[in-house]
């Protein structure tokens, strides 16, 4: 072997020639520095005879040896070195000829049977080609960097192996067609569950990319098939599965696309590829997976798969807008079951405040406090809400008074104020704000005039909301009922330093509360007869206060009095705190042991079925301090009393609650009718101010204006009643030529 090496050697080194290879020395002096002076040879060597041809045939066994993978007899840096040897000689062109000729001889392909070890055998050959390929232009790279490099017309050695490979190999109808179907064939299996070899697959779609064919031979199809197999997969889930099911279903496909893309699948399929799955299996059936199970995904609040509905919906288009109308129209359907079902009315509101933090959660958690779903929340809410008119507003404010009013343990001051918090935001959506403030304020008076309000703080804090919320006038006189019970309580003070002066001190002690009617809720006026005592007491503070502010009025409304009486029983000495009506009842006791109903009547001359109530709460609630003959829950008129001297309570002081009238339609009515009547007020005077500031204006402009400045929800009907009614009165008149035209009557 190491004789052939020298041969070899021997063959290359006449090329050199000359043994000083052209370079020359000069000496100087001894000590002296040397230098060396390179010059051109004087004569250019000459090849040596048939030196092309023996060296050609040397580098042509070693590119067969490259593609055959036997070992090259040659040494590669001989090889190289010869290569550039015969480019430095003008042969590169015939040199670079025979080297592509060979390497086309070469590359050939042996089908197989099945698609898979075809596709093995495919890979294969495509890794063995591309290995020679860099081994040829290691050797030839003297070529490739020099002749090659300086004519832009030719390829590379490289980019000739991958051509080569292409037109030969790939470009084959049939190798195509059978390569393409493996692959398409081991991503079905892979999609149906299978395991297959990601790697070969990663390989031969690499080989595809980097023959360029990728797009044209393999992507197209590939797209083609994909959107065929999702369109019969969600057609198929969509009637097979629930919501929640296929939802997940389509989470994990994407997910699976997208790994596909990771491990094999050029960078460039990715986005038609992830468009398609969308396309098929979320665009085409939007509107029937929220049909099928948007309500009982928020019904069940399963927050999970909103929040998956709403990420998949996002990346479709139109996506958005379908879910924010189902869901604005979810939103309207199931609240207007709670506001519209009156047998609900009892906890209406309470529903109401539990949808809403529902809803506020599922924006929150699930649709990424997106603003235009929080809107549509809104607008659905405000909808809803006023398809009732005025009984929502009317149940708002009471059920506000069931949590300001005293003995609501339920919350402390932080929770009591979350909640009014959350009112308030309910009561925003209300159109007829002042039907709240008309029950509002018949709840609050009661509130502050039996002192059963549970925290002055509190009944502060609701008023600044409802000032913040509607402005300075909506709560003017609600104002004004806390500033009457402040000043009530400083008159006090002074009449009680008024009655130690007095001759006649009485056993009774007074306290009143005065009310400025213009405030407080109108209350109808009773006539009770009074014992002589109390009668003379309303007298001294009459004089007093008229005495102090001349010129007014006082009207008593014994309906809302309240009394502390001391009651002498076997136990022993009790205090009962009771109503006055209570209290007129039980001083008749006083007089004699046993009454009638119709005794009692007549002597107290209070109302019968106030009476009756009356009677039932001293004779059959928890404190009976009275008997009832013959016993019973009811009072009848056949029933006489007797007060109850054996009557024991581990208490001292003992309040007995007067049984509450429950709000009787009429009194809803009547109170549903003051605002109807606040509101003609209201229009009445919002025209005239219109008219006298324009003079002269159409109907439908005015109309306009009025909407504008009205505060409550009011049909055209009405306002065209309002307008007739102004111009009976001279306030304003017809145009005589122009029906449709108003002036200002000054």
């Amino acid at each position: 072997m190491a004789e052939d090496t020298r041969q070899k050697r021997a063959s290359f080194s006449s090329l050199t020639g000359h043994g000083t290879n052209g370079m020359a020395r000069t000496s100087s002096k001894t000590g002296a520095s040397k230098k060396i002076v390179i010059k051109n040879f004087k004569d250019r060597p000459k090849l040596a005879e048939n030196y092309t041809e023996d060296t050609w045939l040397k580098l042509r066994d070693a590119v067969g040896a490259i593609q055959n993978s036997t070992s090259i007899k040659y040494n590669l840096e001989e090889l190289y070195q010869a290569v550039e040897n015969l480019c430095s000689y003008k042969v590169s062109p015939t040199l670079y000829k025979q080297l592509r000729q060979v390497c086309e001889d070469h590359v050939q392909l042996t089908e197989s049977l099945d698609n898979l070890s075809f596709l093995k055998r495919m890979n294969r050959c495509w890794q063995d080609h591309c290995r020679q390929t860099i081994m040829i232009r290691s050797i030839f790279l003297f070529l490739d960097r020099t002749y090659v490099l300086q004519n832009s017309l030719l390829p590379s050695i490289w980019d000739t192996g991958l051509e080569l490979f292409r037109t030969h190999i790939v470009s084959d109808g049939v190798i195509q067609k059978r390569t393409v179907d493996g692959i398409l064939e081991q991503i079905e299996l892979e999609r149906s569950g299978e395991t297959i070899d990601r790697s070969l697959l990663r390989s031969l779609l690499g080989m595809l990319s980097d023959l360029q064919v990728y797009k044209d031979s393999f992507e197209e199809r590939f797209l083609t098939e994909t959107n065929r197999l999702y369109a019969a997969e969600g057609q198929q889930l969509m009637q097979e599965r629930d919501v929640p099911e296929y939802l997940h279903h389509v989470a994990r496909r994407l997910e699976e696309e997208n790994d596909r893309i990771v491990s094999y699948l050029d960078q460039s399929t990715q986005k038609p590829l992830i468009n398609c799955i969308e396309k098929q299996l979320l665009g085409e059936h939007m509107t029937a997976i929220l049909q099928k199970g948007l309500s009982n995904l928020l019904d069940e609040n399963r927050v999970t798969e909103l929040t998956l509905l709403y990420q998949l919906f996002s990346k479709v288009k139109g996506g958005l807008p379908i879910l924010l109308q189902f869901w604005r129209d979810y939103i309207k359907s199931f609240g207007g079951e709670i506001v519209c079902a009156p047998e609900k009315d009892k906890d209406m509101v309470q529903e109401l405040l539990d949808f809403k933090d529902k809803m506020d959660n599922v924006v929150q958690s699930c649709f990424a406090r997106n603003e235009a779903f929080i809107n549509a929340m809104k607008e659905a809410f405000e909808t809803f809400i006023n398809k009732r008119p005025n009984k929502p507003a009317e149940l708002i404010a009471k059920y506000v008074d069931s949590k300001l009013r005293a003995g609501n343990k339920e919350a402390t001051e932080e929770e009591l104020e979350r909640i009014l918090d959350k009112i308030m935001i309910i009561f925003r959506f209300i159109h007829g704000k002042d039907v709240f403030e008309a029950f509002y304020k018949k709840d609050l008076a009661k509130r502050l005039l039996v002192g059963k309000s549970a925290s002055v703080d509190a009944e502060k804090s609701m008023l600044s909301k409802l000032k913040h919320e509607c402005g300075a006038a909506f709560t003017s006189k609600l104002e004004g009922m806390f500033k009457d019970m402040e000043l009530s309580k400083d008159i006090m003070i002074q009449f009680k330093q008024y009655m130690q002066n007095q001759s006649e001190p009485s056993n009774i002690e007074l306290t009143v509360n005065i009310l400025t009617m213009g405030y407080w809720p109108s209350y109808t006026p009773m006539e009770v007869h009074l014992p002589s005592e109390m009668v003379k007491l309303q007298e001294v503070f009459k004089l007093f206060y008229l005495s102090k502010h001349s010129g007014r009025k006082l009207q008593w409304q014994p309906t809302l009095g309240h009394a502390v009486l001391k009651s002498e029983f076997k136990e022993g000495k009790k205090e009962v705190q009771v109503s006055l009506f209570q209290t007129l009842v039980l001083l008749m006791f006083n007089e004699g042991e046993e009454f009638s109903v119709e005794e009692i009547r007549s002597a107290t001359g209070i109302e019968e079925g106030e009476l009756r109530r009356t009677l039932q709460s001293l004779a059959c609630g928890k404190a009976r301090v009275l008997n009832k003959n013959p016993r019973g829950k009811d009072v009848e008129d056949g029933d006489r009393f007797n007060f109850n001297n054996d009557f024991k309570h581990k208490l001292f002081r003992i309040k007995i609650n007067q049984i509450q009238m429950k709000e009787t339609v009429e009194e809803q009515v009547s109170t549903t009718e003051r605002v109807f009547q606040d509101r003609q007020y209201q229009i009445d005077a919002a025209v005239v101010r219109i008219m006298k500031m324009r003079k002269t204006l159409s109907h439908n402009l005015l109309v306009s204006e009025l909407y504008n400045q009205l505060k409550f929800p009011v049909k055209p009907g009405d306002l065209k009643k309002r307008i007739e009614s102004l111009i009976d009165r001279d306030y304003m008149e017809r145009d005589k030529e122009t029906p449709n035209q108003y002036h200002y009557v000054a």
